[in-house]
């Protein structure tokens, strides 16, 4: 399912992470989209992305994004500030509860969905 609106965007990359579905994340991504990890390196292109998601889809988290502000420039391209929170399995076992603030670049297709240029997961410390 395609992304109809930007903040559909992470809506539905909660849904497939939380499914394990690495293949069905990369869906929302461009071609050549970046997502910049906590140690501040970018993973780029649709490989380093499938890298970047693996384990963390692996850990089926339950993802909740919630969408603070969307800015728009245009009618194509937008920027999302998302509090986000996943609830997973700790290397342990034992349940574990991650945060961030992000900012993602999405844009408007050409057949009218959205995808992630830019996703920066820990943006706002």
């Amino acid at each position: 399912m395609p992304a109809q609106t930007p903040e559909q965007c992470d809506e539905l990359l909660g849904q497939y992470l939380g499914a394990g579905n690495v293949d069905a994340c990369l869906t929302l991504d461009e071609p050549q989209a970046s997502v910049v990890q906590q140690d501040g390196k970018s993973a780029s292109g649709t490989a380093a992305i499938r890298e970047f998601f693996k384990a963390f889809a692996a850990a089926r988290p339950k993802l909740s994004a919630n969408i603070i502000n969307v800015a728009k420039a245009g009618d194509d391209l937008a920027l999302v500030y998302n509090d986000w929170s996943a609830e997973l399995a700790g290397s342990d076992g034992s349940p574990r509860t991650i945060s961030g603030k992000a900012l993602e670049v999405v844009r408007r297709q050409r057949d009218g969905t959205w995808l992630f240029a830019i996703d920066i997961p820990y943006a706002r410390g």
